[in-house]
């Protein structure tokens, strides 16, 4: 069993099948901590800096809904704490992990494949290269 457990959440619909990982994993007296990342744009001469602030403001939201929206899913009973942070997804996921000494990161893969995910990248993927701490991939079809 498990004391801490990183669970990070971008809302992708997952949420069942971490959740069933991390209740059969977690100690009795351990603790859950769900992060969500939020991406951070910075202005530039294409985008004003109104535009980027009021994006920035979306995505830290939709972060805060995420963390929010997990931890309703949990049981009853459970120790957990929620987490908004603003960076490169992996980057941040590692950092939070080594900076509250958790002993796993739990995190899902969508199972995509080819172009889509050479497109949009793999931050399971990052995670599990860079992570110094153990990783439990949640596989999802």
């Amino acid at each position: 069993m498990f004391k801490k457990i990183l669970l990070p959440t971008d809302g992708s619909g997952y949420a069942d099948q971490e959740i069933d990982r991390v209740t059969k994993l977690i100690a009795d007296d351990g603790e859950i901590i769900i992060l969500s990342v939020a991406g951070k744009l910075t202005s530039s001469a294409f985008q004003s800096r109104k535009n980027v602030r009021r994006v920035n403001k979306g995505m830290l939201d939709e972060a805060k809904d995420c963390v929010a929206a997990m931890k309703s899913k949990f049981p009853k009973g459970y120790n957990i704490r929620t987490m908004v942070k603003t960076g490169f997804p992996a980057e941040t996921i590692n950092q939070v992990a080594v900076d509250e000494e958790v002993e796993l990161i739990v995190i899902s893969s969508s199972g995509k494949s080819g172009l889509h995910k050479f497109i949009l990248g793999s931050v399971a993927e990052k995670v599990l290269k860079t992570a110094e701490t153990d990783v439990l991939l949640v596989h999802n079809d």
